[in-house]
C-alpha cells in the first residue's frame, strides 16, 4: 500500500492534469487559466488538509465532502468533461485511477 504522501502526491497530480485539459477545450489556453489555476491550488489545499488521506483513494470516493459549494461545482464539471478524455490524453493515469477508485467503493460496501 502506498504511503499516504504518495497517495496525496498521485491525487494531486491526477487533478491537476484533469483541470488543464478541461481548460484547454474550454478555456482554449496553453496552460491553465487564472481560473482554473485557482481550482488546482484549491484542490492541492483540500488534499493537503485531508485527514482521511490514509483511509482513502481519491476525493470522489469519500464519504465526507470538504469543498465549498462553488468550487465543488465547477470541480464537478471538469470531471465529468475530462474524466471520458483522459483515457485518450494520459491512459496510464486514468485507468489507474477508474481500477482504484472501483477498488475502493467496493471495500465500502457501495
Amino acid at each position: 500500500m502506498p504511503s499516504t504522501e504518495a497517495k496525496r502526491a498521485r491525487e494531486k497530480r491526477v487533478v491537476a492534469e484533469m483541470i488543464a485539459l478541461y481548460c484547454r477545450a474550454q478555456h482554449k489556453t496553453a496552460s491553465p487559466c487564472p481560473e482554473c489555476a485557482a481550482l488546482i491550488r484549491y484542490a492541492h489545499e483540500r488534499s493537503d488538509k485531508c485527514p482521511f488521506m490514509e483511509s482513502k483513494t481519491f476525493c470522489s470516493n469519500c464519504r465526507v465532502h470538504c469543498y465549498r459549494p462553488d468550487m465543488r461545482e465547477k470541480i464537478r464539471a471538469v470531471m465529468r468533461y475530462s474524466g471520458p478524455r483522459m483515457l485518450k490524453t494520459h491512459p496510464v493515469m486514468a485507468i489507474r485511477h477508474l481500477i482504484e477508485s472501483k477498488m475502493e467503493k467496493r471495500r465500502q460496501g457501495r
